[in-house]
């Protein structure tokens, strides 16, 4: 069952270059993960300090390993500086 995490981040303005540069390297290693089928960072075009990031897992198994790797406990804490608000997560099983 692939899993789908849509991880909407509302981001300072000021702060916008920094989080992107932070981002990127939460991509490069996450999508060396097991399990990994897609994960990147997305920008939206009318609200540039909204960046999104998408992610899709072979399943709920290889989410939970990713959410407990090394790279993801030190950057993720980070990203949290950046923003104005909290992040909006939400997590989806594909039906079919």
């Amino acid at each position: 069952m692939t899993i789908r995490v849509v991880a909407k981040n509302y981001v300072k303005p000021e702060k916008i270059q920094e989080f992107i540069v932070l981002c990127k390297k939460l991509v490069e290693e996450s999508v060396k993960g097991e399990g990994c089928i897609d994960y990147g960072l997305y920008q939206e075009l009318d609200n540039p300090g909204i960046l999104t990031i998408l992610e899709e897992w072979r399943d709920k198994s290889n989410l939970d390993k990713h959410l407990k790797s090394k790279h993801f406990r030190e950057i993720f804490p980070l990203l949290l500086e950046y923003l104005e608000k909290e992040t909006e997560i939400n997590i989806y099983k594909k039906k079919f």
